[in-house]
């Protein structure tokens, strides 16, 4: 087949997969102009449409599908085979993307990769924050993050953290007028801070649990952000009652600019774990990222 022709199938994919030009042309550095002449050339040259277009979505033809289905795994492949020869490389060299909440960003990953990054100059680092599960294969990531140990059958999962708990706090002033919550279902009186989940457009439900009794608590208030930091700020400014990771809101409770309610509610829960494709080649670029992230407990 002809280079351009390998060139257009892969710029389908990457169409099919966002399910937009505009999303994809940023990917690639080119208009979304340039995207959509490619796909009709790779059209007219097989005959048949492989993508239907409307003014607000792209989505893939019965026929688009099918293409998909059998060349993106190949593209995977031949990506996996290109980050192994890595390996005939003197020095670590390659592209790492990881999504990742902004916290576990924050608090766990740029902290023990900024270092590997000074000392290997041609690993390069991509850390997209997401709050909700992302499709890694997919979305063309190299590794996750998410809170727990449970992973799909089909994935690695590596401890990088700690055991973690979200707290529930609020000013001195706010519970001055608001009786603290004795249990999770006192929340239903109380202003609280909603955190909104990105790609799936849910709210958070408060998690608790004690004496072997779980609660689910879906909360009201008057501000919602989609981003932790925001929430801690709204908390602190005495919106309401947020509920927030211990370690990000523990030196305002220490300075006495936050109160914990709930304590005994708020039980601790597996920390946060990397997870990547078992099938993954571990390139060096990968392995340097793995073993700095690696959580010694």
């Amino acid at each position: 087949m002809r280079r351009s022709s390998m060139d257009d199938l892969a710029t389908f994919a990457l169409v099919a997969r966002e399910r937009s030009f505009t999303r994809a042309a940023a990917q690639l550095g080119v208009s979304p102009s340039a995207l959509s002449q490619s796909i009709r050339q790779l059209e007219d040259r097989i005959g048949i449409r492989l993508l239907t277009r409307t003014t607000r979505s792209v989505s893939a033809t019965e026929a688009g599908e099918r293409l998909l289905a059998t060349v993106e795994p190949r593209f995977d492949e031949i990506r996996d085979e290109l980050a192994s020869l890595a390996t005939f490389r003197d020095r670590p060299a390659g592209t790492i993307r990881i999504t990742a909440s902004e916290y576990v960003a924050e608090q766990v990953l740029w902290p023990r990769l900024a270092p590997v990054l000074r000392h290997y100059p041609d690993v390069s680092l991509e850390i997209s924050i997401d709050h909700g599960f992302r499709d890694i294969v997919a979305d063309g990531f190299d590794a996750g993050v998410r809170l727990g140990e449970s992973v799909e059958k089909d994935m690695i999962a590596l401890r990088i953290g700690p055991d973690a708990r979200m707290v529930a706090v609020a000013t001195p002033d706010y519970f001055a007028n608001h009786p603290p919550p004795v249990t999770p279902k006192d929340l239903t009186a109380h202003r609280c801070i909603n955190l909104r989940f990105v790609t799936s457009g849910a709210l958070y439900a408060w998690e608790f649990q004690k004496d072997g009794q779980s609660i689910r608590a879906k909360v009201e208030g008057q501000v919602i952000f989609n981003s932790v930091r925001p929430c801690l700020q709204a908390t602190l400014d005495g919106f309401g009652i947020g509920f927030l990771p211990e370690t990000l809101v523990a030196p305002a409770i220490a300075a006495g600019s936050l109160v914990q309610a709930l304590d005994d509610w708020c039980q601790p829960f597996p920390g946060p774990h990397l997870y990547y494709p078992n099938r993954r080649q571990t390139s060096p670029a990968f392995r340097l990222v793995l073993d700095a992230l690696r959580y010694p407990g």
